[in-house]
């Protein structure tokens, strides 16, 4: 079977690999499509804080598929079912798993990265790690159901957002735009800040999705807060750029009494003086990974139409040539590309 491999800094192998047999605990999934998150790019650029990761790999945690096989002990998934992956499989014997926090699990592994993931035509898994996927959601659209996991985590969670609030999202990347699509079906009001190079591909994604955007690189983004919240400030601030900057930026534009929710992993450290902070009483938050009931919002966000899935997926690079997805995604000239390993 075809599978993509990533062999070392900035190289990916197209490779076959024999086809997997499951487990009698396991299924065999054939894989429909797989996308590309920032984490992916990260690994594909080997930078620092992804350097632990063993290569060769086969990359991918985002994916969608079919089950064309099943172990002799599993009893909750047939052949046929269409299903996706949790991709952080939680140890579930840690104080936090215990704690009911699978999320920041002590001993997690990650799909793609601990062990080989999804760029591939098959991959076997856990049931445990499964989520049906029912047949009203095209298989493509489900592809994006791990990354709009971490945006209802981060939404309905990890925030105090309601309807009507005035809501900045920081950075339209993957997650950045699926945090705000979140936001805004629940009815927020919603604004999405860029950079200059965002303005070719993400921003407007995002225009298209029926939500204001603003390239802040031309434009005072100061001004802007205040024709946009008369003067108070964003109810809530969601920094999903992962940028060491994206904190501070956000504490300077969310209201007294609001909340920063942290959901970007920066690289490097950032210097945020509490002072004002403290004085203003913000709420400032984080948001890691997903939980299997922010699995669960996902698709029924998915199911019901609430989140445009066709628009936000990019179906225009090819399972041969990965790597132009890899570099395009990395310049901003997309921002939810998909490799698709069976029609």
């Amino acid at each position: 079977m075809k599978a993509l491999v990533h062999t070392g800094p900035r190289s990916i192998e197209i490779r076959e690999r024999e086809k997997p047999a499951p487990n009698a605990d396991e299924v065999l999934v054939r894989v429909h499509t797989a996308g590309l998150c920032g984490s992916d790019a990260h690994a594909y650029t080997y930078e620092d804080g992804y350097e632990w990761i063993p290569i060769p790999r086969i990359m991918g945690h985002e994916y969608s598929g079919e089950v064309v096989d099943v172990g002799s002990e599993v009893t909750d998934f047939s052949v046929g079912d269409h299903a996706v992956e949790e991709p952080i499989h939680d140890c579930g014997t840690c104080f936090q798993c215990k704690n009911s926090q699978p999320n920041v699990c002590q001993n997690f592994e990650i799909t793609g990265m601990h062990n080989d993931g999804a760029y591939t035509e098959y991959t076997t898994v856990k049931p445990r790690d499964l989520h049906h996927i029912p047949d009203e959601i095209p298989l493509d659209h489900a592809s994006i159901t791990e990354p709009l996991s971490i945006a209802t985590r981060a939404v309905f969670d990890q925030s105090n957002v309601a309807p009507g609030d005035t809501v900045l999202v920081e950075g339209p990347g993957p997650i950045g735009v699926l945090v705000a699509a979140v936001a805004d079906s629940m009815g927020a009001d919603v604004l999405v800040s860029g950079l200059r190079k965002d303005t070719v591909y993400r921003l407007p994604l995002v225009e298209q999705l029926g939500i204001e955007t603003v390239d802040i690189e031309n434009n005072d983004l100061s001004m802007l807060v205040d024709d946009h919240t008369d003067g108070i400030g964003f109810d809530a601030v969601f920094d999903t750029t992962g940028h060491q900057s994206g904190v501070e930026m956000a504490i300077d534009h969310v209201r007294k009494g609001g909340q920063v929710v942290v959901v970007g992993l920066s690289g490097a450290p950032s210097e945020v003086f509490m002072t004002p902070v403290v004085r203003s009483e913000v709420d400032l938050n984080t948001s890691y990974g997903s939980t299997w009931r922010n699995f669960e919002q996902a698709i029924r966000l998915l199911s019901t139409g609430a989140i445009d899935a066709d628009a936000i997926i990019d179906r225009s690079f090819s399972v041969d040539e990965p790597t132009a997805a890899f570099e395009a995604f990395l310049e901003s000239e997309t921002c939810k590309p998909v490799f698709a390993f069976s029609e």
